[in-house]
């Protein structure tokens, strides 16, 4: 468990040194020997996508050329690093003069709205080209914004300060987001506000457990996730609202959100394999073997999810990907889930074998999460192949936040402490978990498997303290203890008092009062 939350602590740190460079607003400096270079995308609206551009530069780079590509099949996928030249990536079929695909940026051009002006501080000469374009097209399409500068000249390559505004519409929840990004400030708002619920809810019950003595280790961890994934979703709410009124975006505060994300479902992850390996349910501690193998196979799942976290954020162009799942790193993290999937099959498999009177518990457990552990990547490979592109995003949040909240709402659901929940998982209480030997012959607790071992046979580092149910310290009531001095006074008592005294209460709302378990 240390192992894991390190890592984490390690992804946040890493993870926030790094920005994305995606912006609705673009504004910088383009300087690149290159005749050819791509600026920025955006998803318009017919009749109501607006592009206003502002481009300043020095007449020596005049004319240079604005160009708009389309999502077309002769467009942007058939010019975009295809080794085409410079002449060939300007020209028809990839940019129709007749459909005002350039803008040739020089003063000669009356349409392009550039003007020679003076700089105010160097005072040279300077060429501003300012001016607003609107797009129509049958539907909804992506944009790609390039530059050139073809011809040959005794200076080579490009040079521009430009700023750039794209918007659509003039309504608060559509001005400044592309198209395929429209409803995802309402979803987000929505699954936060029901995501708060849920987090009410556990947190109410996880104080009905504690009074009954039944807050395990992994309802705690469920808390932590909730919490995590609760607090994800409002910062991106609080992102999308900042970015709704002010068209710039916060890259810091989206990938802190971000990071938070992937916080709840590492955390999830590693709670969904426990529980199927009977942790706080069947038994109090996982074996040395289970928790090295779990230990390792988090780490590691934690360490790939940053490297694919860095990739996506350094490396990953948005000339070619228009959202994370038609990369590298998205097939990474599907590939991931499918082998979390077989290692919670695998657990679950033999915890029901070996404690078949659970099986009221697991049966739904491992039906609900195991779809859940597929239905994402169906769900991405569905809307990958069954949705146009200026879709695929929105469509693909709300499915995420949607699973999630089911996933965290089922377990909820399933740990509920009422006497009308048949599926009630916890049954031993923290009081009641102690420390008992192993035996020497079948590395096995002695007697209940749900007590928690601290002395081995083999020699080396004790990984698992890093998956046991720490002994509780506790008052006995008054009434137990007369019992147990009598014990040590008398002898014993008898057999039938001994086996009801050793009772472990699998009521979850039986009386405070806990049973005195007598070790031998």
């Amino acid at each position: 468990m240390e192992i894991l939350f390190r890592s984490l602590s390690a992804s946040i740190v890493i993870v926030q040194l790094i920005t994305m460079t995606e912006s609705k607003y673009v504004e910088g400096v383009l300087s690149t020997p290159e005749r050819w270079s791509f600026l920025a995308r955006f998803c318009f609206l017919s009749e109501q996508g607006k592009l206003h551009y502002v481009f300043t530069f020095s007449p020596d780079f005049q004319p240079q050329k604005l160009l708009l590509y389309y999502d077309g099949s002769d467009q942007w996928s058939a010019v975009y690093k295809k080794g085409l030249s410079c002449v060939e990536m300007t020209s028809p079929p990839h940019i129709v003069p007749e459909n005002n695909q350039d803008i040739i940026l020089d003063v000669t051009e009356i349409w392009s709205g550039c003007q020679k002006i003076r700089d105010n501080v160097t005072r040279e000469e300077q060429v501003r080209c300012e001016a607003t374009r609107t797009f129509r097209s049958s539907r909804e399409r992506w944009w790609y914004l390039a530059v050139s500068r073809c011809q040959n000249s005794t200076i080579s390559g490009l040079f521009a300060k430009y700023k750039i505004h794209m918007t659509n519409g003039a309504d608060l929840f559509h001005k400044e987001f592309s198209a395929d990004e429209f409803t995802i400030l309402e979803v987000d708002i929505v699954f936060f506000l029901a995501l708060l619920v849920i987090l009410i809810l556990a947190i109410t019950s996880a104080y009905e457990l504690k009074k009954k003595f039944l807050l395990h280790t992994t309802y705690k961890m469920y808390i932590t996730s909730l919490s995590f994934e609760t607090f994800y979703v409002l910062i991106m709410c609080i992102t999308y609202g900042k970015y709704a009124n002010s068209g710039l975006e916060n890259h810091g505060l989206k990938t802190f959100g971000r990071v938070s994300n992937a916080v709840s479902f590492l955390i999830f992850i590693l709670l969904l394999l426990l529980m199927g390996k009977g942790f706080t349910i069947t038994r109090g501690h996982i074996s040395t073997g289970g928790s090295v193998k779990i230990a390792i196979f988090m780490t590691l799942y934690t360490i790939i999810y940053i490297v694919l976290f860095i990739y996506e954020t350094l490396f990953l162009d948005p000339g070619e990907v228009l959202y994370v799942y038609e990369s590298p790193p998205g097939y990474g993290l599907l590939a991931m889930q499918f082998i979390a999937w077989i290692y919670f099959c695998y657990a679950c498999f033999f915890t029901i074998k070996h404690h078949p009177e659970k099986s009221k518990f697991y049966t739904p457990f491992f039906f609900f999460y195991s779809t859940w552990f597929l239905i994402g990547p169906i769900f991405v490979l569905i809307a990958y192949f069954g949705f146009p592109k200026y879709q695929r995003a929105r469509i693909v949040n709300g499915i995420d936040l949607g699973i999630s909240f089911l996933a965290q709402t089922y377990l909820l659901f399933l740990t509920r402490p009422q006497n009308s929940n048949k599926n009630f998982p916890f049954h031993v209480r923290t009081s009641q978990i102690g420390v008992m030997k192993v035996d020497e012959k079948d590395n096995r607790l002695s007697t209940d498997p749900y007590f928690a071992t601290t002395e081995f046979l083999s020699q080396g580092p004790d990984f698992t303290s890093l998956f046991t149910v720490t002994k509780a310290v506790y008052t006995s009531p008054p009434e137990h203890q007369d019992i147990a001095s009598a014990r040590r006074q008398g002898g014993g008592t008898s057999s039938r008092q001994s086996e009801q005294n050793d009772t472990v209460d699998k009521n979850p709302n039986a009386s405070n009062s806990n049973p005195i378990m007598t070790l031998h």
